[in-house]
């Protein structure tokens, strides 16, 4: 999957980005953040499905420089869950789609796994159960971790070293 471009796109096709390679991770996050930020952007007039029926947000995380808006970037307004919150939601105003969301801290930006076409990888991890508030069982597809868990950070941190050494 090194060479794939998978892409993503608002509802109406006017905001498109692009994602190359493998992403550092195929999860689903539970933590009160995504659900709090899937509950707002939601809300928003016509917007498409953020969260999936279990309250989880599944991202596809890319490094920065694997990932780009290609088309309707003068389109995408921020979301924030609060004025001091780490996460801004991109949002393609001309249709209210979430397409992704940028930690301001870190080199990755997370898309979110709804908006591709083509061959998602499938769930690799879930994270922050211990926020997961629905009754449906927990898919078992896999592993599911109460907070981020050790596998996640370890990817981001091989994948700073990899961005820093081309």
């Amino acid at each position: 999957m090194a060479d794939t471009i998978l892409t993503s796109a608002c509802q109406c096709g006017q905001v498109r980005c692009q994602a190359i390679g493998r992403p550092i991770l195929s999860g689903v996050c539970y933590c009160d953040d995504c659900q709090a930020g899937a509950e707002l952007l939601e809300a928003l007039d016509g917007a498409a499905p953020v969260g999936e029926k279990d309250g989880g947000t599944h991202y596809l995380t890319y490094r920065d420089d694997r990932f780009s808006c290609v088309a309707g970037a003068d389109l995408l307004r921020p979301y924030e869950n609060s004025p001091d919150a780490p996460t801004r939601r991109m949002v393609a105003s001309c249709c209210n789609t979430a397409l992704f969301l940028k930690f301001s801290k870190g080199h990755w930006t997370s898309a979110y796994a709804r908006r591709f076409k083509g061959d998602v990888p499938p769930v690799e991890m879930r994270t922050q159960t211990q926020f997961r508030n629905s009754s449906l069982p927990l898919p078992e597809d896999a592993p599911s971790y109460r907070t981020f868990g050790p596998k996640l950070f370890w990817r981001l941190i091989t994948s700073r070293i990899a961005m820093i050494f081309g």
